[in-house]
């Protein structure tokens, strides 16, 4: 399913992946690929699951012009090919490396402009339609005293590791948090359209990103980045409902 928001079109691909078209055609993907969502490969994680997932396709548009890559959990070279137009720009936090056990390929060996991103920058991408896109990066991270951090207190997600998104597309801006934890300096963004992680167990939950959502008082929200494995397994309708109830609009994209 496709939503509509202020002019741009949103599709949930599955795990963290999100296509983002713009009036004037300018595409963006979010984190593409990874178990099985852009290859027709993936299936719930157990029969008893509460999996409302996009359908899996076997997919190559190859109609991007902006890729955004948060961290190397969601790195995929093969969902970046699936996805990325031959003059794309390829957006990928600095500590993003060879993933070997993945036969993953370091970014800077990709076929693309490949633009290396810390956790504090801002960039701008001209867009061949015309215009550009602003693209700023926040940190995305586990607190070591926080909520998601192992009993010796250490972390999934370290600071440093990885970043989240707010992209400002045709005058809208969209913010992709990544797998953080929801800090207080997030809530002090400006977001019209809030992508956010629900999952739990690795970082926010839909609880954590309720209470962000009615921080930043977006637009509209989106939850994305949940069931697709068992450990990711969360209440979207749940979600849904706190977040109507803060009075803040909401929508799944779902089978």
């Amino acid at each position: 399913m496709t939503i509509r928001h202020d002019g741009l079109s949103v599709e949930w691909l599955g795990y963290a992946t999100v296509r983002i078209e713009t009036p004037d055609g300018f595409v963006a993907y979010l984190d593409p690929g990874r178990y099985g969502v852009l290859t027709g490969e993936w299936t719930a994680p157990s029969p008893d699951a509460e999996a409302a997932h996009p359908d899996p396709v076997d997919y190559h548009a190859r109609d991007a012009d902006l890729v955004c890559v948060t961290h190397a959990h969601h790195y995929d070279p093969d969902g970046v090919e699936r996805v990325a137009s031959a003059d794309a720009t390829v957006v990928v936090h600095e500590a993003v490396g060879a993933v070997e056990e993945r036969d993953a390929v370091a970014p800077a060996e990709l076929p693309y402009e490949v633009v290396r991103v810390s956790d504090d920058d801002h960039h701008v991408i001209s867009a061949d339609e015309g215009g550009t896109v602003d693209i700023w990066t926040v940190a995305a991270y586990n607190d070591p005293d926080g909520p998601y951090a192992r009993a010796d207190g250490s972390v999934i997600h370290p600071r440093g590791e990885g970043c989240g998104f707010l992209l400002s597309l045709a005058g809208t801006t969209v913010f992709w948090p990544g797998d953080s934890d929801a800090h207080d300096a997030l809530s002090r963004l400006s977001v019209s359209l809030f992508l956010a992680n629900i999952s739990g167990s690795v970082c926010m939950d839909r609880h954590d990103a309720a209470d962000l959502a009615a921080a930043l008082d977006p637009d509209l929200v989106l939850p994305v980045h949940y069931n697709t494995l068992d450990f990711l397994e969360a209440d979207s309708g749940a979600f849904a409902r706190d977040v109507a109830k803060r009075g803040v609009p909401v929508v799944l994209d779902e089978r």
